[in-house]
């Protein structure tokens, strides 16, 4: 009987995939499309927690959100602000 994901199961396994698509576009050397970057390192920055997920782990959320400032620092993106608007949204 095939297993069924979970919500989290689902979200992370996306996580870890974009971050092996976009693995061509990270580092200050690489050229192309800025938005591509950026999406590079934010799937770069969270892939250690989501493999944590996907492998029935917890991981330090706090560390998620400074590796998530990490990213905004780096390409002057609201990350960081974005997360927690939805999050109060969703309260």
């Amino acid at each position: 009987m095939p297993i069924t994901p979970d919500q989290n199961q689902i979200l992370a396994f996306a996580v870890y995939e974009l971050r092996l698509l976009l693995a061509g576009h990270l580092g200050s050397n690489s050229q192309g499309d800025p938005s591509v970057r950026t999406a590079a390192h934010l799937a770069y920055a969270l892939h250690n927690q989501a493999l944590a997920v996907l492998e029935g782990k917890s991981f330090d959320p706090v560390q998620a959100v400074e590796a998530i400032a990490g990213v905004d620092k780096r390409f002057g993106e609201n990350f960081l602000q974005q997360l927690s608007e939805a999050v109060n949204r969703a309260v």
